[in-house]
């Protein structure tokens, strides 16, 4: 019978704590972020979609036959949803990428909206943001993004709690949409919603307002996803999530703009924004009540 010295059962205890240490460490890099099938599902055009690296990433194609889209498998009320996304290149007037929640429910519905603005090669691309509550939207803010979205990945968030709904691009936040319940404004509270994308052609207004028109001679349009990351209470789910005040994103510092956040936020309005609802009088003569509470 073979015996075993003291050498052998140290390499075995070594070999035992090194095939640990790596699965401990691919668990931890496996649960966040997710795959693309784990959270969401093809949409409509799944010969438009392509799976990349195992699922960890996808290919959203645009061409003359069709745009396509991506939902989400749940619906969450409150909480955190970002992906990494790299833009159309070059010349993508006319196309649209957008990212949004919505709650799917016809003309009460509540979304939350990034709309990725197609532009011509060289121009800066515009992100428009818009919130509908209980049916009513028409709330857009543009805003020129500081850096080439589509020369890499950029984090894209939607953050949703009781007392604000924030659009942030890498961290920073470019929107605001803090509950003023207590003023008689509409707060987005009630219906959980689905997360989703699409790319898709809209020059009759994407660009220019619709002077800009999509050459199709530079399709196939093509944009890509990674690091899908939604933490929230998904519906249906137990009653109490959505309610539970020790949910992080319901947290103290998570209640409004921290010091540094404002001040990134004054910075990209100063800077940065080209359109806003609020201060446009030939839409609002006068400002809608939200505007007037501090958007």
């Amino acid at each position: 019978m073979a015996t075993l010295t003291c050498s052998s059962l140290k390499k075995s205890a070594f070999v035992l704590i090194l095939v640990y240490a790596l699965t401990f460490s691919f668990s931890l890099v496996s649960a966040r972020p997710a795959t693309f099938l784990q959270d969401f599902k093809i949409a409509w055009s799944d010969s438009h979609i392509k799976q990349l690296d195992g699922g960890r990433g996808i290919q959203l194609i645009l061409d003359q036959n069709s745009g396509c889209g991506f939902a989400s498998r749940s619906k969450y009320l409150f909480g955190r949803v970002s992906m990494k996304i790299k833009l159309v290149p070059g010349d993508s007037a006319g196309t649209v990428t957008a990212f949004y929640m919505n709650s799917d429910t016809d003309n009460v519905r509540d979304e939350l909206d990034f709309e990725f603005l197609g532009n011509r090669t060289g121009q800066p691309y515009t992100v428009q943001t818009n919130v509908y509550v209980h049916g009513k939207g028409d709330k857009e803010q543009r805003v020129n993004l500081w850096f080439d979205p589509s020369a890499d990945f950029h984090t894209y968030t939607i953050f949703w709690n009781h007392h604000q709904a924030v659009f942030s691009v890498d961290g920073i936040p470019i929107r605001v949409y803090k509950n003023n319940e207590a003023k008689g404004i509409p707060f987005p509270k009630f219906q959980p919603m689905g997360v989703y994308s699409t790319l898709w052609e809209a020059d009759d207004w994407a660009t220019r307002g619709g002077l800009e028109k999509i050459n199709w001679s530079k399709s196939p349009f093509y944009a890509y996803y990674k690091d899908f990351d939604i933490e929230g209470c998904a519906m249906p789910g137990p009653a109490n999530c959505a309610s539970n005040p020790s949910n992080w994103w319901e947290g103290p510092s998570y209640q409004q703009l921290s010091p540094v956040q404002a001040r990134q936020y004054r910075w990209v309005r100063m800077n940065h924004m080209i359109y806003d609802y609020c201060t446009d009088k030939s839409r609002n003569p006068v400002p809608p009540p939200e505007c007037r509470a501090g958007i």
